[in-house]
């Protein structure tokens, strides 16, 4: 029985709440598992919320606190995307990563970080002088005193990742639901009954990978909640591509107690970034930028690497993490009711979520008396590139031609992204999907020509009057480039 005819006879096994990357990540497990499985995300597309704005850095845990859960699935997470990756056609871009202390006090503590590293099973952390940094990376500021070298740290795709593992989900049974809000729900004993946008679903167990509205899913659900999100904002500067040619490892400082602090990397798609910030806030779906902070930021960097002082600036954005009063995750089953919450995965999701989507299989299978029957011959999708350093569409045969100049993207890319189970629903969508007006001019040359590709496509287009959606029966957000 396929997914979708499981929502209509009311034999879901389990339905995901929440299109992140770890919700994505969970669904795609359990459909490997063989369980019949459900992904609900309110937003036309996935990545919508935290998901779609982070360092997109594949963390060994080196700093993770030692013997928690994020230690672990970080751990595991990293080891499964090493294994899979290059079968779903995912990019890793292998820089190691330079661990900076700047001042007396992050030297005296580097020790300490490298015997943390150790207790993490990351056991190849090496020592390095002043001089040794400055070698391997000849831009750095002289006044570096020392750190340490992290080989395994390496930048992946943040956005193909995430579209990857919930490809791989619907194509072994699983169903993707978009626009489909959860407005409540109830539990009968047997069985979840929830009450969304899109009419109601039925399954045995609900997971509850909300992100930034985690807590109030979880209150919506069962009256009160284990843990309080406190919306944690990071601001990011993006350096034109020139800038990606300055450094060839992820630089990072020594971390504080609340954050990793201001990382200078390149990234998957030819560019240099510097950021995050890290901002207490309330407002849990705007992640609005400021002037001041992205001039300390540019600023910050410019320290790490003064050469950055001569590079244009090609974007800048914000994210939004979901922290909570605790430093580690927030997974528990509720005993009684069928229920997983899956809270607090702060800034280092992208790289745990293949370990955390283990963990809650192994708590959905305590909660059913059992695991599933996978299946025989699981089918394993693999993307179309969209990274630098390895080939892209433009550089293929019967492409249709470029249509978005400055990243490079065809007009075969884009009527791609606009096909199949996942097809792109907004302009920010198939920006994730294919880098469309990411670039240089942020899509002042492209749109009009998108606009005309996507004319009938988007419930609300990208030039003109908006549509109404068909299956949800009401408009969507309007999509931005930015």
């Amino acid at each position: 029985m396929s997914a979708d005819q499981a929502v209509a006879n009311g034999t879901l096994d389990v339905a995901v709440i929440g299109g992140g990357v770890v919700g994505c990540a969970i669904v795609r497990r359990l459909a490997l598992a063989g369980w019949r499985a459900c992904l609900l995300e309110k937003a036309p597309d996935i990545l919508d919320g935290a998901s779609k704005g982070n360092s997109a850095i594949l963390h060994t845990g080196f700093d993770a606190p030692p013997g928690s859960l994020e230690a672990r699935c970080i751990a595991e997470g990293y080891a499964e995307f090493r294994a899979i990756h290059a079968r779903l056609g995912l990019p890793l871009i292998e820089t190691g990563a330079l661990v900076l202390a700047w001042d007396d006090a992050q030297e005296a503590r580097l020790d300490d970080l490298m015997a943390k590293a150790r207790r993490n099973g990351v056991d190849d952390v090496e020592p390095l002088s002043a001089r040794a940094l400055r070698a391997l990376e000849p831009e750095l500021a002289p006044s570096v005193k020392a750190g340490f070298r992290v080989p395994g740290e390496h930048v992946i795709d943040p956005w193909s990742t995430p579209y990857a593992y919930l490809l791989q989900a619907v194509e072994n049974g699983a169903l993707f639901l978009p626009r489909c809000a959860v407005t409540g729900g109830a539990f009968d004993g047997a069985r979840w009954t929830l009450r969304t946008s899109r009419g109601q679903i039925r399954a045995r167990l609900v997971v509850n990978a909300a992100g930034l509205h985690g807590d109030r899913v979880e209150r919506l659900l069962t009256g009160e909640s284990g843990f309080t999100i406190r919306p944690r904002k990071g601001q990011f500067v993006v350096f034109d591509k020139p800038a990606a040619g300055l450094c060839r490892h992820i630089l990072l400082p020594v971390p504080s107690e609340t954050t990793k602090g201001i990382v200078v990397c390149r990234t998957a798609y030819g560019n240099l970034l510097v950021g995050p910030t890290a901002e207490e806030q309330d407002d849990r779906e705007r992640a609005a930028v400021d002037r001041a902070t992205l001039e300390r930021l540019r600023a910050a960097g410019e320290a790490i690497l003064p050469a950055l002082a001569g590079q244009e600036v090609n974007a800048v954005y914000a994210g939004l993490r979901p922290a909570t009063e605790r430093k580690d995750y927030r997974i528990a089953a509720r005993d009684g009711l069928n229920y997983v919450a899956v809270g607090g995965i702060r800034s280092t999701g992208l790289s745990a979520a293949l370990g955390i989507a283990r963990h809650v299989l192994g708590l959905c299978e305590g909660l059913a008396g059992g695991a599933a029957t996978p299946p025989e011959r699981p089918v394993w999708p693999a993307l179309r590139n969209i990274a630098e350093g390895r080939p892209r569409d433009w550089q293929a045969p019967g492409n249709g031609g470029i249509v978005c100049h400055c990243e490079l993207v065809t007009r075969r890319e884009i009527e791609e992204a606009l096909r199949g189970p996942l097809r792109a629903q907004s302009l920010a969508g198939l920006k994730r999907r294919t880098r469309v007006t990411m670039g240089r001019c942020q899509g002042f040359y492209c749109t009009a020509e998108l606009a005309a590709i996507t004319a009938g496509r988007f419930a609300r287009p990208i030039a003109g009057a908006p549509a109404r959606d068909a299956a949800a029966g009401e408009p969507a957000e309007r999509a931005h480039a930015g």
